[in-house]
């Protein structure tokens, strides 16, 4: 009869005990890079952020990654640097804004880690030989997840909704600029015509006014010549 198992399954529930101290531990601070895009699958390699920090936990050197720092010897440097050594198999992963959480299969010990984490980083990791254990576990994460990231979505829709509306005033107030330039120029043509037209109605009454005086001098010359022509001719015989 071998003692193995039960020898192991005391270990693992040391290491939840452990972790269990470390369930208090404050998120990892955010980085630049962006959160995956909700529901895909990253590759599992992607998920430790910096291959440094994992080396950092396994020399005893202080790493800049806070889960590492906090818990150098616990599950956290464990499942990364499994990770890193391509030992596990990503199961199921689920992304809700910046955080995630992932199922991970060791089938050489036949155990489970079940990880949450934020922009990448590991922020818990629970280890169990239980299946339904670490699905259930798996499933808290999840939900935690989703409440998690329900402001952080908030906010990316608010910033996106304010962005667009500035966008909307920056189009409004061009479209108010190229109108005001439109009624500027109508206005000034306006009163161009109106000045012109002004002009040209004068002109009008002035012609009028020549016409009026040349068609009397007309008559009068008519008169005239009409005068002269019977003067000239008097005392002939008629035609």
């Amino acid at each position: 009869m071998t003692y193995l198992p039960i020898v192991r399954r005391a270990a693992l529930l040391a290491t939840a005990c452990a972790l269990l101290q470390h369930a208090g531990l404050a998120l990892a601070t955010q980085t630049d890079e962006a959160a995956p895009v909700a529901g895909t699958r990253p590759a599992i390699s992607a998920l430790t952020a910096q291959p440094d920090a994992v080396s950092a936990a396994l020399s005893g050197t202080p790493a800049s990654t806070p889960e590492v720092t906090a818990d150098a010897q616990g599950n956290v440097a464990e499942l990364m640097r499994m990770i890193h050594d391509e030992k596990l198999s990503e199961l199921r992963t689920t992304y809700n804004g910046s955080y995630g959480a992932s199922l991970f299969f060791y089938p050489d010990d036949m155990a489970y880690y079940v990880a949450l984490f934020q922009d990448k980083h590991f922020w818990r990791v629970i280890k169990s030989g239980d299946a339904e254990r670490a699905q259930a576990i798996y499933t808290g994460f999840v939900q935690q997840t989703v409440q998690l990231s329900d402001v952080e979505i908030r906010r990316t829709q608010l910033e996106a909704q304010k962005a667009f509306t500035q966008r909307m005033i920056a189009l409004s107030q061009d479209r108010a600029s190229r109108l005001q330039a439109d009624l500027d120029i109508a206005r000034q043509q306006q009163t161009i015509v109106e000045s012109q037209q002004q002009q040209s109605r004068a002109e009008t009454t002035a012609l009028a006014q020549q016409k009026s005086a040349a068609q009397d001098q007309l008559r009068a010359t008519q008169r005239q010549v009409r005068e002269l022509q019977r003067q000239l001719e008097s005392g002939l015989p008629p035609h």
